[in-house]
This record gives structure tokens, sequence and C-alpha cells, in this order.
């Protein structure tokens, strides 16, 4: 068997989400020359992934689509100067995915059987509760927990930059109490930051929501600094979490080596696939540190992390639910959420197949930063950023 063709295809969602938004995803496709066709994933923001997914792609016309752990390598290797940034990342991340699915098909088994198969029968998923209010927040998780979830994650903090006002921690605190006090001690609430918070607000606020018994508190800090995110965790009663823009194994090493945090959140699309994805949750696995792989992205993305899942031993809960625009992309149903879980997936490869006329009749959007970025990167870096967008 033999690679003839890869494929990047962009495409906004047909469908708003929950806010009204639309975005856009870049798919992969692997063309072998005995028809076979494996799917990956590339979303990383920028639309000039696509262009590296087909210029990586180009190298591997011709060769063997099983020799996952080759290519990786050559492909990780191919540019010393942008080795290890997002984009090529994403790139090499959604070809390495699509190669796996045509493997799992080849032998008609599932990805996940082919990675030393399982270890559990289903999949735990959370939910939101976000809002602009207290109340607002309640309502939100509690339409949530309606459907059976058991676990749910929201952001409570309203403001830019990483100086809260005492107003702002004082509104953010108020949103997890008032969630805690609807939904009850036995659903698991996991706080998300965006690493919009210095260490001396962060420690603050983890000490006034521990009585809430957070699952975790998500990069409370911005990522960069390990030490400063020790920091955090040296000083609070609640767990940390981080690793949704870190790209390598090689960025996850000095956080595990320094016992930083309980959960880690690489992501299957921008670490560099399934085997990436495997071997960071080994070396977290020595550390006795949990998985939370990170996925607000497509349908592929989702299946992809979930063959991981299936047979990962420090598996905690998958970020990714399924969203109403899945079942319209995918050729057939998208698998559903039972009460808050995945079913371990059967279908050979990693479990779908897109369905392209869709894709190529929802073009990609035009896109600007959304108003409240780049107020984030004026309170971050000053006025003078007011062209940091172009």
């Amino acid at each position: 068997m033999k690679i003839t063709e890869i494929k990047a295809i962009a495409s906004a969602n047909p469908d708003t989400d929950l806010r009204g938004i639309r975005r856009n995803y870049v798919y992969v496709k692997v063309t072998t020359d005995t028809g076979i066709v494996g799917w990956g994933e590339s979303t990383c923001g920028p639309l000039s992934v696509a262009n590296m997914v087909e210029e990586i792609g180009e190298t591997l016309i011709g060769k063997d689509p099983f020799q996952i752990e080759q290519h990786w390598q050559e492909m990780y290797h191919l540019w010393h100067n942008v080795r290890g940034g997002v984009v090529q990342m994403a790139a090499i991340s959604g070809i390495e995915i699509a190669l796996w699915d045509i493997k799992g098909k080849a032998f008609d088994v599932p990805v996940w059987e082919l990675l030393g198969g399982k270890m559990r029968d289903k999949i735990w998923t959370y939910g939101r509760f976000d809002g602009e209010t207290p109340d607002d927040c309640v309502a939100h998780a509690l339409r949530e927990t309606a459907t059976g979830l058991t676990a749910l994650k929201g952001d409570p903090f309203g403001h830019t930059g990483i100086f809260p006002s005492a107003e702002s921690e004082a509104d953010s605190i108020a949103k997890v109490y008032a969630v805690r006090e609807a939904v009850g001690p036995n659903v698991e609430l996991l706080i998300e930051c965006h690493g919009r918070l210095n260490p001396s607000s962060a420690i603050r606020f983890a000490d006034a929501v521990a009585d809430m018994r957070p699952y975790v508190f998500e990069e409370p800090v911005p990522p960069q600094n390990v030490d400063a995110m020790a920091k955090v965790a040296n000083s609070v009663n609640v767990p940390l979490s981080t690793g949704e823009r870190l790209y390598t194994k090689w960025d996850f090493k000095d956080l595990l080596e320094k016992q930083v945090v309980a959960l880690i959140q690489p992501d299957i699309c921008h670490v560099g696939g399934i085997s990436e994805l495997k071997k960071i949750a080994a070396m977290a696995e020595v550390y006795y540190v949990g998985v939370q792989p990170h996925n607000p992205y497509g349908p592929v993305n989702t299946m992809a992390a979930i063959q991981v899942d299936v047979g990962m031993q420090n598996f905690q809960i998958q970020e990714g639910g399924n969203k109403p625009w899945f079942d319209t992309v995918v050729e057939g149903d998208f698998p559903q959420q039972v009460d808050g879980y995945y079913q371990t997936p059967t279908a050979p490869g990693i479990g779908i197949n897109m369905d392209e006329e869709v894709l190529a009749a929802n073009p990609p959007v035009e896109l600007s930063p959304p108003e409240g970025y780049i107020k984030q990167a004026r309170d971050l870096w000053g006025s003078k950023q007011e062209t940091f967008w172009g």
C-alpha cells in the first residue's frame, strides 16, 4: 500500500454554535492506492495550517502509510527553525491521525485495538457552566446536568489581562459557589481560567473556592512560566491542570518533573497525533499525573482522542461533547453521549468518515479576532499594541 495524496480541507461548521459563532476547521484526507482513505484533523486557528499539511504531505507521497513512527520523525525534523510550533505540530498531527485511521481500516479494527487494547468500555466527558452572571451559570449548569452529565467545566472570569479587580474576583467566586449549590456535591466542577490570573490572584481565588471542592483548576496562570505555576501549586489545596498550549512532549517535561499539576491537557491535534498523545500520557503516568485530553474542535479530534483514551492507564476525563453539527459533517451518525459518557467505539480506524460534499458546501468564513482578545492583548502589552491584529 502506498500514499497517493494528502489533502487539507478547510471548512466552517455548517451551523452556529451556542454563542452564535461559526469557526473554521481543517481536516486532513490521506488517500492510498488501494482506495482506503484516512481522516485526520489539524484545526488550530489559522488556515495557514492547510498549506503546511499539503507541503509536508508532499514528502510522504509514494510511501507506506503503515510506517507511522518513521514518518512522524521525518515530518517533525523537516524544518529546523519551525520545529515545535503549533502550526507545524497541528499539520503533523492531522497527517498522523489519518495514517492511524488507514491502518485501522486496513486491519478492520478500531485504532485502540492496535494501541494495546482497551481498559474501559466508556469514556467520561463533561459539559459546561458558563454565563455572564451567577444566575446564568446556574441555568447553564442545570441544562447540562438534565442530560445526565456528571461533570461540568466553566470559565467564571470576566476580566482581561492577568490583574483582576476585586470586583472581578468576587464575581468569579460567586459563580462557582452558585453552581456548586445548584448542582449539589456529586457533580464534578472543573474551573477554567485560560491563564488570566497572576500567581497571587490565582492563590486568592483557589483558597476562596477550595470548600467547593473543584475537580481541577485549569491554567490559572499563563503556561510559559512553569515556576509561576509551581508557586500556585505549592500554595493551594486545589489540584491544577494545564497543557492545552503545550505542543510537544518536551514542553511537558519540566511541568511533570517539578510535579506541578494533577492533570495534563494535551490536545491530540496539536501535540503530534495519536502516538504522541500516548507517549505524553506515559510520561505523566510516571509522576502519577492524570490526563484530560483537550478538545474544543471537530469530530475527528474527538474520535481520535477517544481511541487513545480507551487504553490509557491514567485517563481521567475527555473534553469535547457532541456538537449538533457533527451529525451533518460526518457520513452517517456521530456517536452519541449517554449520561455523560461515550461508549468505546467499535468501527474500524478512528470510527468516522467525513462527508466531503458537506465540507465543500461550507467554505471557510472570514474571521476577525474577538474584541475581548484584542482588549486582552492591549491590557497585557500596552496601548501601543492597538495594531497587534493587523
